[in-house]
Parts: C-alpha cells; sequence; structure tokens
C-alpha cells in the first residue's frame, strides 16, 4: 500500500493523506482520501512544546482512536503531527516505516 502526503483541501484541516493500494489489474489506485489536523491550532511540527506533546498524547492514548489503524484521522493526527520529531518529513518517514507503506 502506498500512501502520498499533501496540505488539505478541505477546510479547516492541515493535511491530507491519500492512501492507495494495487487493484487487480497491478495499477495503483486510489483506496481513501483522510483529512487530518484542525488548522487554526498549534501541534508539535508547528511550535507546540514537548510538555503539550505528551499531554496531547496522553489525552489521544486512551481515546476511541484506533492507533493501529493508518487509515484513520486519529493514527495520522498522532504520529504525524504529534511524532516524535518537530519535522513533519521526519514524522512522515517514521509512519511509513510502522505501518510499512511506501
Amino acid at each position: 500500500m502506498k500512501v502520498e502526503f499533501s496540505k488539505a483541501t478541505a477546510k479547516g484541516k492541515k493535511m491530507k493523506a491519500i492512501f492507495y493500494e494495487k487493484g487487480k489489474d497491478g495499477k495503483m489506485k486510489k483506496k481513501k482520501t483522510i483529512s487530518f489536523g484542525a488548522e487554526n491550532y498549534l501541534d508539535f511540527t508547528t511550535g507546540a512544546t514537548k510538555e503539550q506533546r505528551e499531554r496531547y498524547r496522553k489525552r489521544h492514548t486512551n481515546s476511541r482512536e484506533n492507533h493501529n489503524n493508518p487509515m484513520t484521522a486519529g493514527s495520522l493526527s498522532f504520529f504525524v503531527l504529534w511524532g516524535n520529531s518537530t519535522s513533519k518529513q521526519s514524522n512522515i518517514r517514521a509512519f511509513k516505516r510502522k505501518f510499512n507503506l511506501t
């Protein structure tokens, strides 16, 4: 499975992830598009502190969000916007490795 990240086109969202999978003909086909991250709020990649990151992760760890499924807004926000690095690119690479995506 493949994923591409870009700036969101949905109003009020920061980013979007487009997931692709191989069809029966062997070509990559779009499976799902997910917009995530509230546009008007800080995240770890836009200036939030480590303390804010820890509070966010603690607040969202025991929630209804499924962080084991890469195709959820909760998982994308948790690992990309609030990941271990302040670099979105670094967090995207880690997300792809974690879920075995290209």
